[in-house]
């Protein structure tokens, strides 16, 4: 028997019911009211994240005052858009005002980890990436922090390195690996500054607002302030720091178990798992109109729960997934509409939970402190049992969202279905080497540059085509953890795969993107609700790490041939016959330069690879490149 012993949340409540949520955040200017909603739908500007941003030139009050004078004046009080970008071009100022010139200090030429790139191309490549973290630095100006009134962002005292293009302020989840991208630049005083802030809003607010903006302040994302805390620990081995911020982390664990957990009772245990929970209504001041637009022609009541959905699917960073879809007969199946966030305990979020229970009991320990460990000890194996009674599936093998609505998991393929190997969050090693089987015959490593996101093709950005930094790092590193060798060298396909991709599209482009096409060489990825984004900080601080780890092996060249299964020896005599020509390049030579052909097969694929140098290469049946 299995049941929700508690689901305390308006969003449960038929959809007529009209549920009363408070704004996105208090300010009548950037969350909520009549001077929102104009601006936005008067489509003054291609992004309606531009007008959130904007500075104020006056008090709200006087702003506000000037507004109803105008609107007073016009024919059903709407105001039209010329007027409106007059009252614009006198009363605000263009996004960008909040932040002056910085440069970090600490930034500087040839860090250690470049000399482990063996690939000179790959390591040329590398020192521009290293280069990028000058032109992501912004330092908030100090006017912020005295007149907080006059502007969106919400102040923090250190500099941040952002993510790049409109994303101009610092980003919750995104901050991780930019700061392990930092740490290993040398940069540890920027990484500091980082996780400083991010101490400083949880002692704000009780936990980390999604962005440095107002209007993100009343949902998160991802916790990985610990793991920001251990990163930094583990370069700089500071006890001290690791003292001061303990106490924070705690009041941010605690957050997440008191408002955002659900228990249910499996086969007579109470379990405790988390969740994504925005009770926050209207519509996303950052993306209004796309909100209105999905809401149309629903009751009053499902409208504001479908505002507060997209926030949950926001705060999960996967915004949007047809893996948050439940549909009127509770399948992971639908559209945009369909978003019940809240409604599915995601298996990466208690993975990441449970890794964070690790860690703070890890941490205990450095500081000598066992009953603390033991307590989080404790809250390590209550989390264990949970994931294992409510997500673990015995049968495929791997880790699966579960719905609330249907109390059944929900078996698509995703990354994040291995979320669980990248924490340790599993108690027999035979499930590691499951989980591996359960990907290699998912469908998910058939693409070239990388593993999807899911395998359906929704037009959303967190789906097919596009596959995401973050999602790469965590398997290639769950996948290293496993331990064997089927499993590392798997890990090392993917990075291989992933740096690749990365590559080629800097070569084309001369940029970073923060999403990339599984399907095409260096293709930028693309759908959701705004243009792809260069710059970029989580892109550039995963392929800094993978350089780190594999730099030794990875290559900056490969060949591929695709042909049918019928002449798939002929690939393999072409691969031998090109060695042979190659007569001014040993057989071990041609190795060392990564030369691959991958025979995709109409029905099933044949992999030809040289694994390593001095050995023959390697033909998987049933896999591709």
């Amino acid at each position: 028997m299995d049941r929700v012993v508690f689901w305390a949340s308006c969003l449960t409540f038929l959809p007529a019911f009209r549920c009363t949520f408070p704004p996105p955040c208090d300010s009548a200017i950037y969350c909520t009211g009549e001077l929102l909603r104009q601006v936005q739908t008067a489509r003054l500007f291609d992004d309606d994240k531009h007008f959130v941003d904007m500075k104020l030139k006056a008090p709200p009050d006087e702003v506000l005052a000037a507004f109803q004078n105008l609107t007073s004046s016009s024919p059903g009080g709407n105001i039209k858009p010329s007027e409106l970008r007059q009252f614009l071009n006198t009363f605000f100022e263009e996004p960008g005002k909040e932040f002056e010139q910085w440069t970090p200090p600490d930034w500087h030429d040839k860090p250690l980890f470049l000399s482990k790139v063996s690939d000179a191309e790959l390591r040329s490549w590398a020192e521009k990436l290293h280069h990028l973290w000058k032109s992501l630095g912004r330092k908030i100006r100090a006017d912020v922090r005295d007149h907080p009134e006059l502007y969106s962002q919400i102040y923090t005292p250190h500099p941040v390195i952002v993510p790049g293009g409109r994303f101009r302020e610092l980003y919750y989840w995104d901050s991780y690996w930019v700061i392990n991208g930092l740490l290993l630049s040398e940069m540890r005083e920027t990484a500091r500054g980082m996780i400083q802030n991010f101490l400083y809003l949880v002692e704000r607010y009780g936990f980390i607002p999604n962005g440095g903006r107002v209007y993100y302040e009343r949902r998160s994302q991802p916790p990985f302030l610990t793991l920001m805390v251990e990163s930094y620990y583990m370069a700089t081995q500071d006890k001290d720091f690791l003292r001061t911020a303990l106490p924070v982390l705690e009041k941010e664990y605690r957050f997440w178990m008191q408002n955002r957990s659900v228990a249910r009772e499996m086969n007579g245990t109470v379990h405790v798992l988390n969740h994504y929970s925005v009770q926050v209504g209207q519509p996303r001041p950052e993306s209004y109109t796309d909100d209105l637009e999905l809401a149309e022609g629903l009751m009053e009541g499902a409208q504001e729960s479908l505002w507060a959905e997209l926030k949950a699917g926001a705060e999960s960073g996967w915004d949007f997934s047809f893996r948050w879809f439940v549909d009127s007969q509770g399948g992971n199946s639908g559209s945009l509409k369909d978003t019940r966030t809240s409604q599915i305990l995601p298996a990466d979020l208690n993975a990441l939970l449970c890794r964070n229970e690790k860690t703070l009991a890890l941490f205990y320990n450095i500081l000598g402190d066992t009953a603390g460990a033991d307590r989080y000890n404790q809250a390590v194996r209550a989390r264990l049992q949970a994931v294992e009674a409510v997500l673990w599936d015995p049968q495929k093998g791997v880790w699966f969202d579960y719905s609330l609505v249907t109390n059944s998991s929900h078996d698509a393929f995703y990354p994040s279905n291995l979320a669980p190997l990248w924490a340790h969050c599993y108690s027999q090693p035979v499930m590691g080497e499951r989980a591996l089987q359960y990907l290699q015959e998912s469908g998910a490593l058939k693409y070239p540059n990388g593993v999807p996101t899911s395998l359906t093709n929704s037009g959303q950005q967190w789906d097919l085509p596009n596959a995401w930094p973050p999602l790469q790092h965590m398997l290639i590193e769950g996948l290293w953890s496993v331990s064997t060798e089927e499993a590392e060298e798997m890990a090392f396909d993917l990075a291989q795969r992933w740096i690749r991709t990365n590559w080629l599209a800097y070569l084309k482009y001369e940029a970073m993107f923060e999403k990339y096409d599984v399907n095409g060489d260096g293709k930028p990825g693309g759908g959701g609700e705004y243009e792809v984004q260069l710059g970029f900080g989580w892109t550039n601080g995963v392929a800094l790490q993978l350089l780190d780890k594999f730099g030794d092996r990875l290559v900056s060249s490969s060949t591929s041939l695709t042909c049918s299964l019928g002449v798939g020896l002929i690939c393999i005599a072409l691969w031998c016959c090109r060695r042979e020509r190659r007569s001014d390049i040993s057989a071990e030579a041609s190795l060392r330069e990564g030369l691959t052909f991958a025979c995709l097969a109409v029905t099933e694929p044949v992999l030809v690879e040289p694994v390593r140098p001095g050995v023959l290469p390697l033909v998987r049946r049933g896999q591709a490149l």
